[in-house]
């Protein structure tokens, strides 16, 4: 079997990192994927051969391996040659070792007997049994609104020309992850396709913030209503309307808790978080004369009580 240079296969130095591998892979493996290339035999024996170099080069023990044989790698498969020559070859490839004296179990623990077979047996053994590999893991993101995460909703979206529908369930948390199994990458060889995963992102909301369980959400309130005291109207997440009760002389900043107004349990809806509402004072602006001559004489009393 020819010989092949993975690290050729998918463009990367032969010191590249574990990081650097897998985002070559992952830009070869889009370009040559078989959706993309539909009846493209080429595109195809890419696929299958960067798919191949990846398994060798993201795997340690299996690149440490085709590290270290070399040159032995093609001659061991290619020249036909026998048992003798072969263990020659390996044993002369070790780095400051001059000849072998341990048994064949540490032959099998240090190359597997696989690799062992298929060396010695040459193109034969491999063409004789089919090497069905499971497809890439595919990971992606899904924005969705703080409504949707609260109430519930199904979401669409498009991954490799595809539309896949999702139930987002009431009382999903940000950073969740779901798996969707076989809507990742094609498999190798007929082999199982791989799986998405899909983190959501819960975008953030105008008015409200979700810590926990607990909902915050900023109310705006006039100087009057803060000093007099008054009712002001808000809508939750869930569409209720409800009157907010304002005590007079509220300071700016005061929080207000309103219990079981939060975010639903995923586990359980009719347990829910709580609502707290931050009071923030809004001060007039644009005071005509008759506004500034009032305050003027409500500063003059407060001054005369102290």
């Amino acid at each position: 079997m020819e010989y092949k240079d993975y690290y050729k296969i998918l463009g990367v130095d032969k010191n590249a990192t574990t990081d650097e591998i897998k985002k070559a892979y992952r830009k070869l493996a889009k370009k040559y994927h078989p959706d993309k290339n539909p009846d493209n035999k080429l595109a195809e024996e890419k696929f299958k051969e960067v798919n191949e170099a990846n398994e060798i080069l993201s795997d340690q023990e299996k690149r440490r391996k085709y590290d270290r044989l070399g040159s032995n790698w093609n001659n061991s498969q290619s020249t036909g040659s026998g048992f003798d020559d072969w263990f020659k070859n390996y044993s002369s490839s070790k780095t400051h070792r001059q000849e072998y004296s341990g048994n064949f179990k540490d032959i099998f623990d240090d190359f597997a007997f696989s690799d062992l077979f298929e060396n010695f047996m040459g193109a034969n053994a491999r063409t004789t049994r089919t090497r069905y590999r499971k497809g890439e893991d595919y990971e992606a993101t899904l924005n969705i609104s703080l409504e949707e995460a609260i109430n519930g909703a199904e979401k669409q979206f498009t991954i490799d020309g595809r539309t896949l529908k999702i139930r987002i369930n009431p009382g999903t948390v940000n950073g969740k992850k779901l798996r969707l199994k076989n809507q990742g990458a094609a498999g190798i060889s007929g082999g199982e396709k791989g799986d998405l995963y899909l983190t959501l992102n819960i975008t953030k909301h105008p008015h409200y913030e979700v810590v926990g369980n607990d909902l915050y959400y900023n109310l705006n309130v006039s100087l009057y209503t803060a000093v007099l005291g008054g009712k002001q109207l808000i809508t939750t997440l869930d569409g209720k309307r409800i009157n907010i009760e304002i005590p007079g002389e509220t300071e700016n900043g005061k929080v207000l808790r309103l219990k079981g107004l939060g975010m639903k349990s995923s586990d359980s809806t009719s347990l829910r978080g709580d609502l707290f509402v931050r009071i923030n004072v809004e001060m007039p602006k644009n005071l005509n004369n008759e506004e500034i001559r009032l305050f003027t004489r409500l500063a003059e009393i407060r001054k005369g009580k102290n």
